[in-house]
């Protein structure tokens, strides 16, 4: 008598179980990370170590994750328009930005930038910290940090120092060196870019510029500048014949990072899956060794440790700025 009823019922629970799968196997599908290309937006122009050190790690994240991972300059306003545009994209995984710690000196003297450097954008791995190289032209009366420092205060006010512009990394870099000392009384030249800012250096027109290894290195080496110090707490591999300036101003340290970032509210998964992905690369001696030649060490790290490096940078470089008086162009 329950035949009739029997048949059906095993029927519609066979056509719910098939359903179920074909359709979890769609969503599994759909949602497999990465599916189509990943681009990794540098909002520089080409050819500077935000997309140098971009590109390297494109080459090899696509051959990790299997697809296509393209490089989109966006560069203007400082960084700060290809940033933004990526901050506003779908917060999927496959648009992506390639910064510097350029982005929180950029918080600290722009009240309206049109993102958050903290809640807007998601960390997803630094690639590399460089120290700056601080160097002076030849005429200076100084060949080390202890006497860099004597002799900027035996002339106060005398002296110049150059920068690519107003609210720059270099500018930072200098003012926190003089907030360290407490009374090195140097006055602030900026430039439009690091190229004329060298040039007046070599000329005397300045007496000291504080810049990454690769704006400086060649000229020193050519005999045109003399390098005095470096700004990382310890020697570095950047240039390990040069005396830290900690030396002479203890607890002055002043290092460039890069990173990748995602927007906000990318989903953890997928940002592990990049992190992860990132990580190995940095691994790998030739890309350590081609990161090394461009004046920065690798530095892999957790999503959560970048996100502190980012916040705690845009907190010390405001109150800096406050303290120094630094303000954008």
């Amino acid at each position: 008598m329950h035949t009739p009823f029997r048949l059906p019922h095993r029927a519609l629970i066979a056509a719910a179980i098939a359903s179920t799968c074909l359709f979890g196997s769609a969503a599994l599908a759909q949602d497999a990370y990465p599916s189509k290309p990943v681009t990794i937006v540098v909002p520089y122009p080409a050819g500077g170590s935000n997309d140098t050190f971009a590109r390297q790690v494109a080459k090899e994240l696509g051959e990790s994750l299997k697809q296509p991972v393209i490089i989109d300059n966006r560069p203007g306003a400082s960084g700060n328009t290809g940033t933004a545009q990526v901050a506003r994209a779908t917060a999927d995984g496959y648009t992506l930005v390639a910064v510097s710690s350029s982005m929180t000196t950029n918080a600290a003297v722009q009240s309206k930038l049109p993102f958050d450097p903290v809640k807007g954008l998601a960390p997803v791995a630094m690639f590399a910290k460089g120290p700056f190289i601080v160097a002076v032209n030849n005429d200076f009366p100084a060949r080390t940090p202890a006497e860099l420092i004597a002799a900027i205060k035996a002339k106060p006010g005398q002296y110049n120092y150059a920068s690519s512009g107003s609210g720059s990394v270099n500018q930072f870099g200098t003012e926190l060196l003089k907030a360290k000392v407490g009374d090195l009384q140097i006055a602030h030249i900026p430039y439009k870019g690091m190229g004329p800012a060298v040039t007046d250096l070599v000329g005397n027109q300045t007496q000291l510029l504080i810049s990454s290894g690769p704006s400086l290195l060649p000229m020193v080496r050519a005999g045109k500048l003399r390098a005095i110090g470096i700004t990382s707490l310890k020697p570095s591999p950047i240039a390990p014949d040069l005396t830290p300036m900690a030396v002479a101003v203890p607890g002055y340290e002043f290092e460039l990072w890069w990173g990748l970032l995602a927007p906000a509210g990318t989903p953890p998964d997928v940002v592990a899956r990049l992190n992860t992905a990132v990580n190995q690369i940095l691994a790998k001696p030739a890309v350590a060794g081609n990161f090394l030649r461009e004046g920065a060490i690798a530095m892999p790290m957790s999503p959560a440790q970048f996100g502190t490096v980012i916040a705690e940078d845009v907190e010390r470089w405001k109150r800096l700025a406050k303290q120094q008086n630094i303000t954008a162009d």
